[in-house]
């Protein structure tokens, strides 16, 4: 039998100023792969081990998110990325540490989210983050001639895959890795015939996480219902 508890307050990771909480299901030991595909359904989602949803009484900003695989058309942007990257080699492995893969994950931490806490992990907190799960998680490689450009974990869930977190290198010119990455998901999806791509939580006020309502139609969980996510309500 699950509980549910509600975190402390926190200072918010996605908007400065603000304070947060969590809703955080225990025992996280008997969550599986068919039980956290439920739970996602309801707007949670993972970090290693820890099943959490946002339960902030003053903000409902977070709103989790998933593309309508089959009926998802890419834009002209999407469709010239997609040309782009298909040189690169794909591998599909289980959860495992590689120095390769942390040293990585350390520059694009760097690169991208600088002073975000997150530029300092060890490599215990990127194990904890990263590569413990009571789930299906996949790990995938990208890479350009064996050099590694990009590792993605991935949940495979009942009704679509879940992707977890995602990083590049952000240091080559001209590539858009983090939109091909999601492209390659759907077309897994598709493959897997898995009608959604759960995308995590996506919040308008928040410039890093807007690129995610491109991808079309995408729908948006609010009062315990999925609907679409109108043009209206993201800009």
């Amino acid at each position: 039998m699950f509980k549910f508890h509600t975190t402390g307050v926190y200072n918010c990771s996605y908007l400065p100023g603000k304070l947060a909480c969590s809703e955080v299901v225990t025992p996280d030991n008997q969550i599986d792969t068919q039980i956290y595909g439920k739970l996602v359904q309801a707007g949670f989602r993972r970090s290693g081990h820890y099943t959490y949803r946002p339960n902030c009484l003053q903000c409902q900003a977070c709103l989790s998110v998933r593309v309508i695989v089959n009926n998802f058309s890419p834009n002209r942007t999407q469709r010239r990325t997609w040309k782009q990257h298909q040189h690169l080699t794909v591998n599909q492995l289980p959860l495992h540490y590689n120095p390769e893969h942390y040293n990585l994950y350390q520059r694009y931490q760097i690169q991208r989210h600088a002073g975000g806490g997150m530029d300092h992990d060890c490599l215990e907190q990127y194990h904890n983050f990263l590569l413990q799960s009571h789930v299906d998680t996949l790990l995938i490689e990208f890479r350009d001639n064996k050099q590694l450009r990009m590792v993605s974990i991935v949940d495979v869930l009942p009704n679509g895959l879940s992707s977890v977190y995602t990083f590049f290198d952000a240091e080559i010119k001209n590539a858009s890795f983090g939109t091909y990455n999601i492209l390659w998901q759907i077309e897994q999806c598709r493959l897997r015939a898995l009608p959604y791509l759960y995308l995590g939580y996506w919040i308008k006020e928040n410039n890093k996480m807007r690129y995610k309502a491109n991808f079309q139609p995408i729908e948006v969980l609010q009062n315990n219902q999925w609907k679409l996510l109108e043009e209206s309500d993201r800009f």
